[in-house]
């Protein structure tokens, strides 16, 4: 079983910064997709990020320029660096890991951005 645990949120004025990490436990084909999506009040599920074990990256376009996503392999955690945050980020914001075999979702951590 894998788990994910998600942590670095909270509250920041607009124009900040926060740095989200998210640690995977377990056993877990190495060969996976890490990822950030986010969920604001009242509205669905989005992504945010996402980083392959390669390296590759994707970025929603209402984020690129000012999140950047990385993975450390060794330690099996992903990072999400939000820079200039909106009020528009504030959201609950998810680990994912999923390769063809399967999909986890870590709890979430909560952003929250004041104007």
């Amino acid at each position: 079983q894998v788990q994910l645990v998600e942590s670095g949120g909270g509250l920041v004025q607009a124009g900040g910064s926060l740095r989200l990490s998210c640690a995977a436990s377990g056993r877990f084909l190495s060969i996976s997709t890490m990822g950030w999506y986010r969920q604001a009040s009242g509205k669905q599920r989005e992504l945010v990020a996402t980083v392959t074990s390669g390296g590759n990256t994707n970025y929603a376009d209402s984020v690129k320029g000012r999140f950047a996503i990385s993975r450390d392999n060794v330690k099996k955690t992903v990072y999400l660096q939000m820079n200039s945050l909106k009020p528009e980020d504030a959201a609950v914001y998810y680990c994912n890991l999923r390769n063809i075999y399967y999909d986890y979702w870590g709890r979430g951590t909560q952003v929250t951005v004041s104007s």
